[in-house]
């Protein structure tokens, strides 16, 4: 291949794969030349051909420019590969628009900025000692997990916290979780060289998130709680409870968690306020054993905060004030009732369809007769977790959690049309 044409499709799989936008300015001749180690005689050849295929225009006195003819060209490719608009998000567990009062979290985070001299420091490697003396209380009072500050670790996200488990629990090497659908730890974990189970109770590690079992939202029982941990005390496992969903619970009342119900110090708390508050704010925290703090101390200089400090110091005075609290309560009413009216409708309109609210109160469990693919309710514009379609049943779940509650009785219309023209 003549070197001209090599620097011309180098350019264009920029281009065509949305490298560079409309409008970009690519490289000039010269600063080509030189990244490319070309003559700048072989770039201008290059550049004329993508001038004559309308990819780039040259500007006097300026450059060369990606045109809008080739983000034309590219967008239109794509949009024959790309899926439908999702028009009703019953899938994701997003937030909606009515479920967190931003303006009042703006005004937090406007205080925070205000301690200029507190923001030009890194955040310790726990987090902010404020942050951590007030999930300390709220923990305590909200699910009776006694836990000194120095033994709670704040990150961004769950992911962030699990992967310095990894390097803290590293002297053990199996890990169980309780579904493969938890596809992000299970990840994780593996890329650290541990062997993964599912469901294998004898795991040096029992990864487990007792009020969100399965996608469906199933809770673990008091009765399997306490087997659990009387089980891993006596094998010396270290167990990892997620608490995730655990302010929703719709049937069922909230249930002692793990680490108030073991004796024994080897449970890991962990605990979430992109439920609470919105995905958005990604602040996450797990309360250490004793052995594996010390351990962290230890190795501190191994590890870096990576929650905003920012909305570390505005979540502590958020949580003081007491709004935390009332932030659960509003959310718990405003889910579980959308939950209950997408419910009601489900029922209104297919009277004998088999459905039914999980335990949680975020889901609604659906089983039908159904001889479609899948792909009908994403050609519709619905979003929606399917967990299986056999001889003629398809299992799912809708999450009405993100959809605006104006939009439930619209959603329930196309589930109705699709599963009648798919029985």
């Amino acid at each position: 291949m003549k070197k001209y044409l090599e620097v011309y499709d180098y350019y264009k799989s920029l281009i065509i794969s949305g490298q560079y936008s409309r409008g970009d300015r690519i490289p000039s001749v010269r600063e080509t030349s030189a990244l490319l180690s070309v003559s700048r005689t072989t770039v201008q050849n290059a550049y004329f051909e993508l001038q004559a295929d309308g990819y780039i225009i040259s500007r006097p006195q300026s450059g060369y420019y990606v045109t809008d003819a080739a983000h034309e060209v590219y967008t239109d490719d794509k949009a024959e590969l790309s899926s439908p608009e999702i028009l009703y998000d019953l899938k994701s567990g997003d937030a909606d628009s009515e479920s967190f009062d931003l303006t009042l979290w703006q005004r937090y985070i406007k205080s925070a900025l205000r301690q200029k001299e507190r923001l030009l420091s890194y955040s310790l490697p726990k987090g902010e000692r404020d942050l951590r003396e007030a999930l300390s209380v709220y923990i305590r009072e909200k699910r009776n997990v006694v836990a000194s500050p120095d033994r709670i670790v704040v990150g961004a996200g769950v992911q962030a916290l699990l992967s310095i488990l990894c390097l803290l629990a590293n002297d053990k090497k199996t890990v169980s979780f309780p579904t493969d659908s938890f596809t992000q730890g299970i990840s994780l974990f593996s890329g650290h060289g541990y062997d993964v189970h599912i469901r294998d109770k004898n795991a040096d590690i029992i990864y487990v998130s007792p009020s969100h079992m399965t996608s469906y939202g199933d809770v673990m029982p008091v009765s399997r709680r306490l087997e659990l941990v009387r089980y891993s005390e006596s094998k010396g496992s270290l167990v990892i409870e997620d608490d995730f969903d655990s302010d929703f619970l719709y049937q069922s009342k909230p249930v002692p968690s793990l680490f108030a119900l073991s004796g024994a110090g080897n449970v890991i708390y962990m605990g979430s306020f992109s439920n609470v508050l919105i995905p958005g704010i990604r602040i996450s925290f797990m309360v250490l054993t004793k052995e594996l703090a010390q351990k962290f101390d230890k190795m501190q200089s191994c590890f870096a905060q990576t929650a905003s400090k920012t909305e570390q110091i505005a979540l502590c005075d958020y949580i003081r004030d007491g709004h935390i609290s009332a932030q659960t309560r509003k959310i718990r009413r405003h889910y579980t009732a959308k939950t209950k009216q997408l419910y009601e409708e489900l029922k209104a309109h297919l009277p004998s369809l088999d459905a039914k609210i999980s335990e949680n109160g975020l889901a609604i469990k659906i089983e039908a007769a159904y001889s479609g693919n899948g792909e009908e309710f994403e050609k519709a514009g619905l979003a929606v977790c399917i967990y299986g379609i056999d001889n003629g049943i398809i299992k799912l779940a809708l999450i009405p959690s993100a959809l605006e509650t104006r939009l439930i009785k619209e959603a329930v219309g196309l589930i109705k049309d699709i599963l009648q023209n798919n029985q």
